[in-house]
């Protein structure tokens, strides 16, 4: 298998899935703003969309979409913490908290790394609306104690790192959030976490 990433981007939770369940896989840089791949190949080749993640499979095909990806690699290698087997009534609550993450706090966050809309614009109405989320994802923080599903990691939960681990970017202090702060120092010191960051020159 093979990874296309850019550094710090939502591709980050897919490496972390990888590094998860230990398997083999290369991976190599796009610049989005380019887009052109490291080697120096046309991304639009590879992925129509030019967007990251990308995970080209050993028979060449390829798969886009984050929460799809994720599902891919965790029903393949049977990896039941990360995502309970069909049938599991915790499989669906993993999955309402992946796309919650993709839908609602990615998408949500969009907006402010766009350089066209106004910064008034940011502050006043997408942010408030980011932070509302936040608050929605603190409070079932604090239910489990722990992790997105429960007391197991699985994974929404290397996504929800992702994404808030922009939230500097937007001036945004997630110390404001106690549940989220646990999390995020949680996962920090988790051991596929940290090999991914330090991956991606992040560490």
């Amino acid at each position: 298998m093979k990874l296309y990433y850019t550094p710090g981007a939502c591709s980050l939770a897919i490496r972390i899935v990888l590094n998860e369940l230990a398997v083999a896989y290369s991976d190599e840089k796009v610049d989005l703003s380019t887009k052109k791949t490291e080697s120096g190949h046309d991304f639009y080749q590879i992925n129509p969309k030019g967007s990251v993640p990308a995970l080209q499979l050993d028979d060449g095909k390829v798969l886009t979409e984050n929460s799809v990806i994720q599902q891919y690699l965790a029903d393949t290698y049977k990896n039941y913490q990360l995502l309970p087997e069909i049938g599991d009534a915790k499989r669906y609550q993993v999955l309402i908290w992946l796309n919650y993450v993709s839908t609602e706090l990615h998408k949500g966050c969009s907006p402010l790394f766009n350089p066209n809309i106004p910064a008034d614009v940011k502050t006043k109405v997408f942010i408030p609306n980011l932070r509302a989320k936040l608050d929605f994802v603190e409070k079932q923080l604090q239910h489990t104690k722990a992790y997105l599903a429960g007391s197991e990691f699985t994974l929404a939960d290397g996504y929800l790192f992702t994404v808030l681990s922009w939230l500097p970017h937007f001036d945004i202090d997630v110390a404001a959030w106690p549940g989220l702060h646990a999390f995020m120092t949680t996962l920090r010191a988790r051991p596929s976490v940290k090999q991914a960051l330090t991956q991606e020159g992040l560490a």
